[in-house]
């Protein structure tokens, strides 16, 4: 009765099956060899030096999402914010998924070696050889990182706390920096995941409005605040 009750309260983990299927079919991608790869580059990726200490806001992502998810997911008072960021993940990665598969891309601006040794190009090293250089426009890295930013600073706890909003933008710029530092991404994927943001954001935003639940139950639709 408890798993029932607790799963009435919580139906918005369906959209938890999503994770299964993306991953299964970002790791077919992954795996392919027998199609042309169009290599992604542009004149300003030669002018970003490899810097290995990006690899800490780089890996930082993984907790950043997951952080930011969590506290949505329980939020269940608003949950319109839950619906909003994880809809926009959903459609954006599918979206990557489909321009890779229709358009196989990939880099060539990683290192042969590092000039320094150290824990950072230690971690850099293994996060080389367990991720491919193929499928990087857009950057699903950078597209989430900028859509888990939105979904946390225009939440209801802390879209009127300035500091908590500049702390999370600071990551994000600096989890984005870090996918061309560790030259993992072009700027052209960087700049490819912000236009998709703002498409998805668009539509997202429009469909998804924002309400508060009355003591009656009933729901109070009021605007976003962007």
């Amino acid at each position: 009765m408890k798993i029932i009750n607790l799963m009435k309260k919580y139906k918005h983990i369906v959209l938890i099956l999503y994770l299964p299927i993306y991953l299964y079919c970002f790791a077919w991608l992954e795996k392919r060899d027998d199609v042309p790869f169009t290599t992604i580059h542009c004149f300003i990726d030669d002018w970003i030096p490899f810097c290995e200490v990006f690899i800490i806001p780089y890996l930082l992502w993984f907790v950043y999402v997951v952080a930011v998810l969590l506290f949505l997911f329980f939020q269940t008072d608003h949950l319109e914010d839950y619906y909003r960021c994880a809809g926009m993940l959903i459609l954006g990665m599918s979206t990557c998924l489909l321009i890779y598969y229709i358009f196989p891309n990939a880099q060539n601006m990683r290192p042969d070696g590092f000039a320094r040794s150290n824990v950072f190009t230690d971690i850099m090293s293994f996060v080389y050889a367990a991720d491919t250089d193929t499928n990087v426009l857009p950057s699903i890295h950078v597209y989430n990182a900028i859509v888990i930013h939105m979904g946390f600073s225009t939440s209801h706890r802390f879209r009127e706390k300035p500091g908590w909003k500049y702390a999370s933008l600071t990551l994000c710029v600096l989890i984005c920096l870090s996918t061309m530092f560790l030259k993992q991404h072009s700027v052209l994927d960087v700049i490819s995941a912000i236009l998709l943001f703002g498409l998805y954001y668009a539509l997202v935003c429009s469909v998804i409005p924002d309400w508060r639940r009355r003591h009656n139950g009933k729901a109070q639709y009021l605007p976003l605040k962007r």
